[in-house]
């Protein structure tokens, strides 16, 4: 499982660390499925005040109380029924789970085959980390987890390659069916937008080389006027917030997990000089990029 010789721990309070997947001793590699009673005795008290950075998936599912957690440090409420999905390289930051039960889903990108990983979008960077399924998604996600719970816990019954092949199709039903719950019909014929989808992946590509929605509209063909509609029907912001908001998670992400210095990080995402970050994370964020980074790592320390 992930909690091993410690590797939940603060780290010092220096930097977030980089948590890696550890299967437990004698089951398959790649998936576990745990109550969250046993999640809590797995973290370390420090650990739930500190922000983590794990290379693996964790599909958390509460069935009593309220789960408090932040994704990229945005703050989620997910109440029984709800899903929350934090996906590798995501910032996540535990909070109190004293009140909660429910289940939680741990798994590497690597162990559902391709076809099932592209089907569920798992390495899409824009997919939402909350799911609030209605009572038809919901009593099915329920069933299925259940099924791969129950699968998980049987381990030892059927031959090891067996088991495994079993986890990961029942992994692959439940993954395809949260990463497509019924969404409104507008909301689904602006997701399926080209020209929105295009935008995105470019920004994906290019964010640190080009914060101006003219660069974009001309490498892929439209008017900027076009982009910033189908950005505005997909996203509900206008294209230049839609790469502003990138730009500064993948600020965030690196002032809070790295070492580089805000010079270092100022280049990296392509500012002419770390005056000039500065100012632009502070507008959009109300805070210095240093001020950000001490808030961070003092949660580390706490």
């Amino acid at each position: 499982m992930m909690v091993r010789n410690g590797q939940w721990g603060g780290g010092g309070g220096r930097t977030i660390r980089e948590v890696p997947f550890a299967a437990p001793a004698g089951v398959p590699s790649g998936v576990e499925v745990m109550p969250f009673a046993s999640l809590r005795a797995r973290l370390p008290a420090r650990s739930m005040a500190g922000p983590q950075r794990p290379s693996f998936h964790h599909l958390l599912a509460p069935t009593r109380g309220t789960l408090r957690h932040s994704v990229d440090f945005s703050a989620h409420v997910v109440r029984p029924g709800s899903w929350l999905w934090v996906r590798p390289g995501q910032v996540q930051q535990w909070h109190r789970m004293d009140d909660t039960e429910g289940t939680a889903v741990l798994f590497e990108t690597e162990f559902l085959d391709a076809p099932t990983a592209a089907l569920a979008g798992l390495n899409d960077p824009y997919a939402p980390a909350a799911l609030v399924p209605d009572d038809h998604d919901a009593a099915r996600l329920r069933l299925a987890c259940d099924h791969l719970a129950q699968e998980f816990d049987a381990f030892g019954r059927l031959p090891l390659t067996v088991h495994t092949a079993a986890l990961r199709h029942l992994l692959a039903v439940l993954v395809l069916r949260l990463s497509h719950l019924s969404t409104p019909a507008d909301r689904q014929e602006s997701a399926l937008d080209e020209t929105f989808l295009r935008f995105r992946d470019a920004v994906e590509e290019g964010f640190a080389r080009s914060r101006r929605v003219e660069d974009y509209a001309g490498a892929l063909g439209y008017s900027p006027r076009t982009l910033t509609r189908a950005t505005r029907a997909a996203a509900g912001v206008g294209a230049k917030e839609f790469i502003d908001r990138r730009l500064v998670l993948e600020a965030k992400r690196l002032l809070a997990h790295s070492h580089r210095s805000a010079a270092q990080i100022s280049q990296q995402l392509g500012f002419s000089s770390a005056t000039n970050f500065s100012k632009y994370f502070q507008q959009r964020t109300g805070q210095s990029p240093i001020a950000f980074r001490t808030a961070i790592r003092g949660r580390t320390t706490r």
